[in-house]
């Protein structure tokens, strides 16, 4: 065992759950343990944390209370968002246009509605990951009933034009829905301004525990549900509310409004400062994803001539967090379908590192990595066949 604090910058794969959230949380894993669908007082009580903490969400996003579903993730959310409007809308149309970049509950729902006779556009990418705007104004036609663009990529943080799109779309009846699970707590949302009909949202990326979403549907959006029993949520998700995570994810939102604008400031700081520190000390970088339309905290870098994951394995023995992408696809050795897309070299592809920055992290965090990585970027390139050691 050692004594070392550990330093986690993966946020962009989960969040510390903030103190202020277990604490929340606890009273409904014991005392306050109701079914909210009772009538009687437990019930009752059930009752009124989940609209609480339905309206705290909403409030996050500027939407209604009675317009946010909660579901069990930011993947149920996708899935839900694209399989209840393909089939709620077949009869008007079956071609949807998503991209080659979004996370993989996007990606793997547009190829299941694929094989059950749905038409499916992926736009490209430019080199930062930015769609071709262009390219979605020439792919829309007669029988296209929706567009999925995630707001920020969780792999590179380039920001999508939510705001072109959603100008491109007017008038046209067709639904636009957002990824957004990797944007709550980092940029303002506003799901009205922004002409939004679905929008994504997951607890565990914003400091709230694992095992819950949000997925906000407009008002008058037609969409089927794909879980049938009890008609909770709207008849849209029925299943016995997960209070105590619901009561969480209210309060993690509650705080991610109140606290925005500071934790923005945060995450910019420290992700410049690491910038500019590693982009110093180590030679040989490839920044990756849009150099200034990006979340706060998200730096992805390729360290030319080595692995990645070597790089993620010496990183943890210094009690380092970090990852080489999405945490759900991070087990395979393939390199990143995002950097493919966004036709980086694949011999730089493997050696690409996230650093994911979060509320909790420090400049000390920091200090200690930029002190530690540079010796272990040094040590990698060295067995390296690909470094020229001239």
């Amino acid at each position: 065992m050692t004594d070392r604090r550990t330093i986690y910058l993966d946020n962009s794969a989960t969040t510390q759950v903030h103190p202020e959230v277990i604490d929340t949380i606890q009273p409904y894993l014991s005392e306050k343990y109701g079914n909210p669908s009772s009538i009687y007082h437990k019930g009752r009580e059930a009752k009124e944390a989940v609209e609480d903490a339905r309206k705290k969400v909403a409030d996050l996003i500027n939407a209604e209370p009675e317009e946010i579903i909660f579901t069990g993730s930011g993947t149920e959310g996708n899935n839900m968002a694209l399989k209840g409007i393909a089939f709620a809308n077949k009869n008007r149309g079956k071609h949807i246009i998503t991209t080659k970049i979004e996370h993989k509950s996007i990606l793997n729902s547009a190829g299941w509605l694929e094989r059950n006779g749905f038409d499916v556009t992926y736009l490209n990418v430019d080199e930062n990951g930015t769609i071709d705007i262009e390219q979605l104004k020439k792919e829309i036609r007669s029988d296209t009933i929706l567009v999925s663009v995630m707001f920020a990529n969780n792999e590179v943080g380039t920001i999508q034009p939510i705001e072109e799109i959603k100008d491109i779309l007017k008038n046209k009846n067709i639904y636009l829905h957002t990824d957004a699970v990797q944007t709550a707590g980092k940029f303002d949302l506003d799901v009205k301004e922004l002409g939004i009909d679905l929008l994504t949202l997951s607890g565990h990326k914003m400091h709230a525990t694992k095992g819950i979403g949000a997925l906000y549907i407009k008002k008058g959006t037609k969409i089927e549900p794909f879980l049938h029993g009890g008609g909770q949520e709207r008849n849209l998700r029925s299943g016995t509310e997960n209070v105590p995570e619901i009561v969480g994810m209210g309060k993690a939102a509650e705080i991610a409004k109140k606290d925005l604008e500071k934790n923005r400031i945060h995450l910019k700081k420290l992700e410049k400062k690491l910038k500019e520190d590693i982009f110093r000390k180590i030679p040989e970088l490839i920044l990756n994803g849009h150099p200034e339309k990006r979340l706060p905290g998200n730096l992805n870098i390729s360290f030319k001539y080595i692995e990645g994951e070597s790089v993620v394995l010496m990183l943890d023995e210094k009690d380092i967090c970090v990852s080489t992408g999405s945490a759900c696809t991070s087990n395979s050795l393939k390199p990143s379908y995002v950097l493919t897309a966004m036709k980086k070299d694949p011999v730089f592809m493997h050696g690409s590192i996230r650093f994911s920055i979060g509320a909790f992290n420090t400049e000390e965090d920091i200090d200690t990595i930029t002190k530690t990585l540079p010796e272990i970027i040094k040590s990698l390139r060295a067995i390296s066949p690909l470094y020229n050691k001239d």
